[in-house]
């Protein structure tokens, strides 16, 4: 199946509501493009949960890749990086032509760190383009009305693209207009000064009338992948409305952790990297995993397809570990019972599973049947510690279920 059919099956679930099935639909037009140019869950959190060790069999969803990437870290048997939207399959493929062609660690981090060098123009048509699959190679080199090909994104910050770049960039250019300015986040030299500048620069913007308008507008969150389904299990934790819920989550964003060590923080308020400072790149492209990530590429796997349908295919007992973002957020409960069948079927004795959730609470618990919930076990008290080790920050929950 294409993408659109892939994702018109993942979201057109709950469509008893006119008003909600124009809003799902609305929702599939908009992410049949590319969204994520960058994932936005930590991997080294993933990775801690998981107690992923060596032999691994691991399957994730794909998105921006970076963590699939990440995984490979870990010495595993297999990953199995999977997603509805082939545009994000194409993301991890040129990430991952990149780090197995370019010459050198420090020719990989220009082109994929920084990758805002008009020398990427020529790295790709040389080293990347002739590594990629048809697919993939056909989405980079698709020309728009311009006449320029999406492998130029690489020579001018392929991270400000995307439907999430381009969300960053109105947001900073909004916050500006109004009398706010996210960038200012960069000055900060300690803790003390992050808090200062987010009262200062930031907070106050989720007071003004038009951002607590746009924050109650579904539309304006599609750009980060949040379909109408995960919008609605937002409303519901909100008690103090959403707009104090972003507020929040943007506050654990900017002062959580140190900024200048947060490659989440550096996206959201520089827009960029810090190629500068490795604790600020993602785990992927730090240079103290570079051999081992190039050495074990041969064990990622990609697929175009649901993951209930991946693990249709697979053996029993053949899987170690599970990542699921907040694709769960998605599902109705026919569609939850679909996925963790196979989930119980394919689980290895000590799987674990890793998923995100917009809103706090994890959707399993009301919506599994009791004989597939018995067999796995989780801990909120141990979910919420990796919740709050969680650098992205833009998630209400973390939740961690292991095999009975």
């Amino acid at each position: 199946m294409n993408t659109k059919t892939l994702i018109d099956h993942a979201v057109m679930n709950t469509t008893a509501e006119a008003r909600k099935g124009l809003a799902d639909r609305l929702f599939t037009v908009w992410f049949n493009r590319l969204v994520y140019a960058q994932i936005w869950e930590d991997p080294i959190v993933d990775i801690a949960a998981l107690g992923l060790k060596p032999g691994a069999t691991i399957v994730t969803i794909a998105s921006g890749g970076c963590n699939a990437l990440a995984y490979l870290a870990t010495q595993p048997q297999a990953v199995h990086a999977i997603d509805l939207n082939g545009t994000h399959l194409a993301m991890l493929a040129h990430k991952r032509a990149a780090l197995a062609h370019l010459s050198c660690y420090a020719e990989v981090l220009s082109y994929l760190g920084d990758a805002n060098h008009r020398d990427n123009l020529s790295l790709y048509r040389q080293h990347i383009a002739p590594a990629l699959d048809a697919n993939s190679r056909a989405f980079w080199e698709q020309r728009n009305w311009l006449g320029q090909a999406r492998y130029t994104y690489f020579s001018k910050n392929v991270y400000q693209q995307g439907l999430l770049g381009d969300f960053i960039g109105l947001s900073h250019r909004i916050t500006r207009l109004l009398g706010g300015n996210l960038a200012k986040m960069r000055e900060a030299k300690s803790a003390a000064e992050q808090r200062q500048l987010f009262d200062k620069h930031v907070s106050p913007l989720f007071d003004h009338g038009l951002v607590r308008w746009l924050c109650r507008q579904p539309m304006m969150l599609y750009s980060l992948g949040i379909p109408p389904s995960q919008f609605d299990a937002l409303k519901r934790d909100a008690a103090d409305g959403l707009h104090e819920t972003f507020r929040e989550r943007m506050r654990r964003l900017a002062c959580d952790w140190p900024i200048h060590e947060n490659c989440f923080a550096g996206q959201a308020f520089g827009r960029a990297y810090d190629t500068t400072r490795q604790s600020a790149l993602p785990m992927y492209l730090q240079q103290a995993h570079y051999d081992t990530i190039r050495s074990n590429l041969d064990k990622l796997h990609s697929h175009h397809t649901t993951v209930t349908d991946f693990l249709q295919t697979q053996t029993a007992g053949s899987v170690d570990a599970y990542l699921f973002l907040d694709a769960q957020d998605w599902m109705d409960a026919r569609q939850l019972t679909a996925l963790w069948q196979e989930v119980s079927r394919t689980a290895a004795p000590a799987a674990r599973v890793v998923f995100r959730t917009g809103g706090e609470v994890s959707p399993l618990e009301s919506a599994l049947p009791a004989h597939i919930l018995q067999g796995w076990r989780t801990n909120a008290e141990k979910n919420l510690g990796y919740f709050k080790q969680d650098r992205s920050a833009i998630y209400g929950g973390l939740h961690l279920y292991e095999r009975v």
